[in-house]
C-alpha cells in the first residue's frame, strides 16, 4: 500500500485520547513510507492525523473544496506535500478515491460516517478493491458495528459483505491487517467504466 485515505472529524471531540490516537496513525503511515490522503484542514481530529505524519516526516497530501478552505483552516500549498482544491464534496471524495489504495477512518461525526460508508459500498459493489477500517479507539465505532451486525442478523447485508470493514482500537494493528486484506472475489462483475 502506498497511500491511505484517513478520513476524522473537523473536531477534536472531548476525549484526549482521540487526538492522541490521530497523532499516532500519521505517526504510523509516516513511518511504514504510505503516503496520508486527507481532507485538507488543520482542525480537530483531521489536522492531528496530518501533524501526526508531518511531524514524522511523510509524505501527506490534503484534498479540499475551496468553500472549506477558510472554514476548516486549510494548510497552505507550502506545508504539505500537496494541497489540491476542488469545487465540490463530491469531487473532494473522489479524489482523494482515485489517490488512495485503502481507506480507514478516525473519530468523527456525519460527514465521517458518510465518508467511510461511501467507500465500504463502493467497495461492495466493486467500484474499488481496497481494504476499509475503522480505527474503534475508545469503542467510539462499537454502535456502528453492531448496527452492521444487526444489518446481517435482518437479511439486509450479507455476511460475505460485512466482512469488508476492518475494525482494531489500534492505528498499527489496523495498517497491518489493511495491508494483508486480501479481497473477496465479486459475484458478479460491474463495467463502472460506462457509467
Amino acid at each position: 500500500m502506498k497511500a491511505i485515505c484517513v478520513f476524522a472529524g473537523a473536531n477534536p471531540g472531548t476525549r484526549p485520547h482521540f487526538a492522541d490516537t490521530a497523532r499516532t496513525m500519521g505517526e504510523a503511515l509516516a513511518r511504514r513510507g504510505i503516503t496520508l490522503v486527507f481532507g485538507g484542514g488543520r482542525v480537530g481530529l483531521m489536522g492531528a492525523v496530518s501533524q501526526g505524519a508531518r511531524t514524522a516526516g511523510g509524505t501527506v497530501v490534503g484534498v479540499i473544496p475551496a468553500a472549506l478552505q477558510r472554514k476548516e483552516l486549510a494548510y497552505d500549498r507550502g506545508e504539505l506535500s500537496e494541497l489540491i482544491v476542488v469545487r465540490s464534496m463530491h469531487e473532494r471524495k473522489a479524489t482523494m478515491a482515485g489517490l488512495a489504495d485503502g481507506f480507514a477512518a478516525l473519530p468523527g461525526g456525519f460527514g465521517t460516517f458518510e465518508e467511510i460508508c461511501e467507500m465500504i459500498t463502493w467497495a461492495q459493489l466493486g467500484i474499488h478493491r481496497k481494504p476499509c477500517g475503522l480505527v474503534n479507539v475508545d469503542g467510539y465505532f462499537d454502535g456502528l458495528s453492531q448496527q452492521f451486525d444487526r444489518a446481517v442478523a435482518d437479511g439486509l447485508l450479507r455476511a460475505d459483505h460485512r466482512g469488508l470493514v476492518i475494525a482494531e482500537p489500534d492505528p498499527e494493528h489496523l495498517l497491518d491487517r489493511m495491508q494483508s486484506w486480501q479481497p473477496s472475489p465479486l459475484e458478479f462483475q460491474l463495467d463502472w467504466s460506462n457509467t
